[in-house]
């Protein structure tokens, strides 16, 4: 397959066809850019999976915050 390289601002950029779903590339996804060779390699980064105790690390009872009251119920709100 190929595309062509196109002006966009100051940048060159390319248009990623509908191939980049074989690796769950989106709008939105972080990628890395390298350079392998004479060719560019764009790579789907991978988010971390936190667990709980991970995100949760630090978290000591004075970190935590109080309460806030935000007042009554209104409209299809169900306490």
């Amino acid at each position: 397959m190929t595309t062509i390289i196109t002006k966009w601002g100051n940048s060159l950029a390319v248009r990623i066809p509908t191939l980049a779903e074989q690796v769950q590339i989106q709008e939105g996804t972080d990628v890395s850019l390298s350079i392998s060779g004479n060719s560019i390699v764009i790579t789907p980064r991978k988010r971390k999976k936190y667990t709980l105790d991970e995100l949760l690390e630090g978290m000591t009872p004075e970190k935590f915050h109080s309460e806030v009251d935000t007042g009554i119920a209104m409209g299809n709100e169900i306490w």
